[in-house]
């Protein structure tokens, strides 16, 4: 039995690429259902990661039905309002958006009723011997797992089974916030951001909105403090930080609609990887935490896929599949991490916002398609 825990991204593609493989497989997730809550904003799926998982599950052209058209659109501000860079989308960019729940619900969509075992949070893992591993759920309830993979994020409960790493605050945090209806509400704040995302950044800290479907600004803002600063945060207190920038910035802080909700960052080590253990292994954050720059869930799809290939291709042997899996998936997260925590400096560090323009310029020059 392949028992894979948790129903993100990576271990539903996982299960999907078995599935294509003709390869059984189980996801329990500890949300009671897949609308139990959101799922967070828009991704920009890259051709080099994420779209290869999406072609591996044989889902590629129901993933183009999802596309936010436009949203590649990307701007840069100064806190007075100036617009710093500004790239339209030209239709021809190459990471296209859609929304995260959207993409989940095609990948839970494209599975067989009842892979996805929801309602059932892990409490406890133990070895049994022989490559096994028993699974406790809140309420009693045991399942064995003859393959175990830990899909689970950044607060894994399979991860210490094969690694004693545990993550640590980056110290930054986002605070999330939404506007809605903006173009008749807010539409100095709507014009400000454009089509698709918007950043403003100074050392430190900076506000970044996206624009979603149905006239949504999706919003992160991003402070550098230590984590009890964030301790009951109020929309009061974070506007304060913001002090003299434009209102049609500070809008999308004083403004929102929803409470403001802290994403405390934590990242796992540079080059984290571990001992081959037998009939266990780890895809996305679980093995690979590291500070946002749009290639988390790309990365974690990729895993997914990855490893469900590697299954295939070693039938009746687990753990030449594996070693070969994680053989990849070793070198691939610690260059990836280290990119991570370089494009974290470029977008918040001491040169922004000069570092954020001259990488999006270098970009562009590589590449015709906005980078987002």
């Amino acid at each position: 039995m392949i028992t894979i825990i948790g129903a993100g991204l990576g271990g539903l593609t996982l299960a999907r690429v078995l599935h294509v493989h003709g390869i059984a497989a189980t996801v329990y997730e500890a949300d009671a259902s897949a609308r139990a809550r959101t799922q967070g904003g828009q991704l920009d799926i890259h051709e080099h990661n994420g779209q290869v998982a999406l072609r591996d599950a044989g889902l590629f052209d129901e993933f183009r039905a999802l596309i936010h058209a436009g949203a590649e659109a990307t701007r840069v501000l100064a806190p007075d309002g100036t617009v710093l860079l500004d790239q339209p989308d030209d239709g021809t960019g190459h990471r296209p958006e859609v929304l995260r729940g959207d993409l989940r619900q095609l990948l839970l969509d494209a599975l067989p009723a009842g892979t996805v075992r929801w309602g059932h949070k892990v409490t406890a893992v133990r070895p049994l011997g022989d490559g096994r591993h028993e699974v406790t759920f809140a309420g009693g309830a045991t399942v064995t797992a003859d393959l175990l993979v830990g899909a689970d994020g950044a607060w894994s409960r399979v991860r210490p089974l094969v690694s004693a790493a545990t993550p640590e605050y980056y110290g930054t945090s986002f605070i999330e916030t939404y506007l809605y209806d903006v173009d008749r509400r807010h539409p100095a704040t709507a014009a400000a951001v454009g089509a698709g995302g918007m950043a403003a950044p100074v050392p430190g800290k900076g506000i970044q909105a996206h624009r979603e479907a149905g006239a949504v600004l999706h919003t992160y803002v991003a402070l550098t403090r230590p984590l009890d600063w964030f301790t009951d945060i109020t929309t009061e207190r974070v506007a304060a930080e913001f002090t003299g920038w434009a209102p049609e910035l500070t809008a999308l802080i004083t403004g929102g609609e929803t409470a403001p909700v802290v994403r405390a960052l934590h990242t796992l080590p540079i080059g984290h990887c571990w001992p081959r253990v037998p009939g266990v292994t780890l895809l996305g954050d679980a093995a690979h935490l590291s500070p946002p720059n749009g290639e988390g869930a790309n990365l974690a799809m990729l895993d997914g896929a990855e490893l469900g290939r590697a299954l295939a291709a070693h039938p009746g042997d687990v753990e030449a599949a594996l070693t070969a899996y994680e053989k990849e998936l070793f070198v691939r997260s610690a260059e990836e991490s280290a990119e991570a925590v370089r494009d974290f400096e470029v977008c918040f560090g001491a040169g922004t916002p000069a570092s954020l323009l001259t990488l999006f310029s270098s970009a562009t020059a590589a590449d015709p398609g906005p980078r987002s």
